[in-house]
Order: C-alpha cells, then structure tokens, then sequence
C-alpha cells in the first residue's frame, strides 16, 4: 500500500484530484494562460509538452515518490493548474509539497493558500506526517514569500542543486514545517482565508 493514497481534497470552491491523462486539455489551457514556461525559474510545461509532463508525475507515483493533483474550480471543473507531494519518504513520514503551479488568471487569489491548507491538513492530519517540506529556486522570491507565508521554517541553501530549464544551475532553498507547527499555521490560513473573503 502507498504512502499517499488517492483521494480528493475540497475546500472554498477548490478541488484537488489525482492528475490524469483526462486532465492534459485543462492542464495545457492552464499553462497557457500567461505562457508560464517562459519563466526561467519553473517547471511549467509547454502546452505541446504536458502529456509527457502529466505521464512524468504519474511514473513518479507508480515509483511512489511523487503524488501529483490536478487542481480544479470545483463547480466548473475548470483546470487551474498543479500541485504535488514529492520525495515523500514513508518510513520517516515526511512529504514535501511542489511542482506547484496555476494559470495566471487565478495566481495572487484564494487558490493557493486553499490548496496548501488540504494538502498540509492531509500530511499532518490523515497521514501522520511529522514534517512536510518545500523547497523552491534562489531566484524565486515570490515563491520564497508564499512559503513563508504558510508558516514554514527556512532550513537553508543547498548550492549548485538543481538545473533550470535553460540549463544554468539552481541553488535550492529548503524550508520545512514540523507537525506541532501545524495547528497554529493552519489558525493563520483560516484567518487569512477569512480576510480575503471578506475583501471587497
């Protein structure tokens, strides 16, 4: 049995499926929006590329390292984009969360902040996860900023990590958030969440 089993996660108008090949129209149309594999410092495929992308997440879960979603508008089920638990290490119950993207249109909105929230719920709450994980480019502040944001600890900088997709190489900054951090990260999602649907 995996580690993470399939499931789906819902929350405000957000839902949180295993990805599929079904998903590849959506998923193409996703990226499209703002031409997101333009940006140096993502892995977002290029809408000709996104069967190999989604058939790439799903031989990470068939090799149970990689649990990727497709997620959703829930009341249209419109594609707004991606996320996955990744290096997820079983016997020690720690899951990281990325290869985390969203159509323009709906980046700086409710989605990722929701998103997050089932995710960590999921990892700490249902699979007993000691430690969830993030980790993201040097150069992608506003990723950097989104994860501090959920209340995660930065762990520090594994230099020359990675390669982009130009083919220079990354530094990657490591963050993570411990299970007894959670009750009081998930209380600030909520209220910020709270806060945003309150904003005119």
């Amino acid at each position: 049995m995996a580690f993470v089993e399939p499931i789906t996660l819902r929350a405000r108008g957000l839902r949180l499926e295993p990805l599929a090949l079904a998903h590849e129209p959506g998923l193409a149309a996703a990226a499209a929006d703002g031409e997101l594999w333009k940006l140096r410092i993502t892995s977002v495929p290029e809408p000709q590329d996104t069967r190999a992308y989604i058939e790439t997440a799903l031989e990470g879960r068939a090799q149970g390292h990689r649990f990727a979603f497709a997620v959703l508008d829930d009341r249209s089920g419109k594609v707004l984009g991606s996320t996955s638990f990744h290096d997820i290490l079983a016997p020690v119950k720690r899951v990281e969360i990325g290869y985390t993207w969203y159509a323009k249109s709906v980046q700086r909105t409710h989605v990722n902040t929701t998103a997050k929230l089932l995710m960590m719920g999921h990892a700490f709450d249902t699979l007993g996860c000691h430690v969830v994980g993030w980790r993201t480019d040097n150069f992608n502040f506003a990723s950097q900023r989104a994860i501090e944001r959920l209340g995660a600890k930065k762990d520090g900088v594994i230099r020359g990590h990675a390669l982009r997709r130009d083919g220079t190489i990354r530094d990657t900054v490591m963050y993570s958030m411990r299970a007894g951090e959670w009750p009081e990260a998930r209380a600030q999602l909520l209220y910020l969440l709270e806060q945003h649907t309150l904003t005119p």
